[in-house]
């Protein structure tokens, strides 16, 4: 089961077919081998990158859980 690495929930939906939302806190994620990618929904619907917030093996692990 696939855990949020910004709040650890567990409340993950799928919206695409690699794409993901935290309902905890409201971001989206991207999932693409075995590398994943937050992102930031802004209020225009754009996406803003918050991989710089994380560490690469905290982001590989999260996906590996």
């Amino acid at each position: 089961m696939m855990r949020c690495p910004n709040c650890n929930s567990k409340d993950i939906g799928k919206i695409g077919s690699h794409q993901f939302y935290c309902w905890g806190c409201f971001i989206e994620l991207t999932v693409n081998g075995d590398k994943m990618s937050v992102f930031q929904v802004e209020e225009d619907g754009t996406l803003s990158s918050l991989d710089d917030l994380f560490f690469e093996d905290e982001i590989t692990q999260v996906h590996a859980n």
